[in-house]
């Protein structure tokens, strides 16, 4: 199991942080903006844990003869899944870190984004200027690299348990996409 953990979550996780870092060079370059990115970067994750699908069947059809029961098959999605994420959670650190730009205006600029949009939608001045003073919390919060790197894991977390629930129910059947016998 452990192979197929690692071989899964890595391809998982390493497509999921290329695409992640090509979002990043796109905003920066101002080529797309927040909400773009953020639809973005949730269609990479499903995408990359797609993978998940994979390494659970695979994991049926070479280990366990063709057959897997549910909770089995989340044990093995949801461990490809935090291999996908610490590394997707690492690669969001690493960039942050090195690129002094981003480190500097990320949170002012997503504060502004966030304003906008209520101001945009009709939002009072009373609800922005309490967004406002939310959002300089977080930010102050954002400093520490192990918060950072917490609400990191909560973005791809949920769409990679959501990923591996769809699997492990699809793939307990063995109907289901057989392994095929060697002739």
């Amino acid at each position: 199991m452990k192979k197929i953990v690692l071989t899964f979550g890595l391809l998982s996780g390493g497509i999921v942080s290329v695409l992640l870092i090509l979002a990043l060079l796109l905003m920066e370059g101002n080529t797309m903006d927040y909400d773009s990115g953020e639809l973005v970067g949730y269609a990479s994750m499903i995408v990359a844990l797609s993978l998940v699908f994979f390494g659970i069947k695979s994991f049926r059809d070479n280990v366990q003869s063709g057959t897997i029961k549910f909770w089995k098959a989340m044990h093995v999605g949801v461990l490809i899944t935090l291999v996908a994420s610490l590394l997707y959670a690492t690669t969001w650190e690493v960039y942050y870190q090195a690129d002094s730009e981003l480190r500097s205006t990320f949170m002012a600029k997503y504060t502004e984004h966030v304003t906008n949009k209520m101001k945009e939608k009709g939002a009072s001045a009373v609800e922005i200027e309490k967004k406002v003073q939310e959002m300089q919390q977080l930010s102050e919060l954002y400093k520490n690299p192990f918060f950072r790197f917490g609400i990191t894991l909560l973005e791809i977390l949920p769409v990679g348990i959501l990923v591996t629930l769809v699997s492990a129910t699809i793939l307990r059947k063995k109907a289901v996409l057989p392994a095929e016998k060697a002739a």
